[in-house]
């Protein structure tokens, strides 16, 4: 479902990532991990095509990288999604929901609200409510496009313990998702994913999770 064959990117004289090789499966779900300043930013926005890709090739979900088709089955989480503090959480919705069609589907729409535990609060302000509820907001509008491959960037960064967990409480009720999820908290990975893929020093080495937690998680902290 998600194929990086050869990938290197580097800054100025910089390699950042050097000769990426990453195949994560149809309904995988696989957490990127590495020290902060490994690469992990870089390799999601070349996944993206926020960056350019200056040597490989990246394949997701079947359709090449340097075609558009991919952007239809792949949604983005970013650790800060920009949301509209002056509108609801319905109203974001909405707005949202209606870059990807000009028909907005009320019932999935009411769907994902339950589903993110906002339905209650939708004609509420999202200016008063807190980092959790804004980043299952995120969440929900993320899962109304129904796609197949969902790629999300430290998705409970900054939440506090029950922001956290019902974040992870959605992550772990989703199936037939290919999920890449990056992440620096070994529990919430063990929870949710089934694989980790280790960033150092510009590679890559992909593990079970149960394998990386008993005999690698040490090199997450070396320098």
């Amino acid at each position: 479902m998600i194929e990086i064959t050869g990938l290197y990117q580097s800054y100025k004289d910089k390699n950042v990532l050097n000769n990426i090789n990453l195949i994560i499966e149809k309904n995988e779900h696989c957490a990127l991990v590495g020290r902060n300043g490994a690469g992990k930013s870089t390799l999601i926005h070349s996944m993206l095509g926020l960056l350019p890709v200056k040597k490989g090739s990246i394949q997701l979900g079947g359709y090449s990288h340097k075609k558009g088709e991919w952007k239809k089955i792949v949604s983005y989480l970013p650790e800060k999604f920009h949301l509209y503090p002056h509108l609801t959480g319905e109203e974001n919705m909405r707005f949202f929901a209606s870059l990807s069609s000009k028909e907005i589907d009320e019932k999935k729409m009411e769907e994902k609200l339950r589903l993110v535990s906002l339905w209650d609060d939708r004609h509420h302000q999202i200016k008063g409510y807190s980092k959790g509820m804004l980043q299952r907001l995120g969440l929900g509008v993320m899962l109304y496009y129904d796609t197949d491959i969902l790629i999300l960037d430290e998705p409970t960064s900054g939440l506090d313990p029950i922001g956290r967990k019902e974040v992870l409480d959605i992550l772990k009720s989703l199936s037939g998702k290919t999920i890449l999820m990056s992440s620096h908290h070994m529990d919430e990975i063990k929870q949710t994913c089934t694989n980790v893929a280790f960033l150092n020093e510009g590679t890559i080495i992909k593990y079970t999770v149960d394998d990386f937690m008993s005999n690698h998680l040490q090199e997450v902290g070396k320098k």
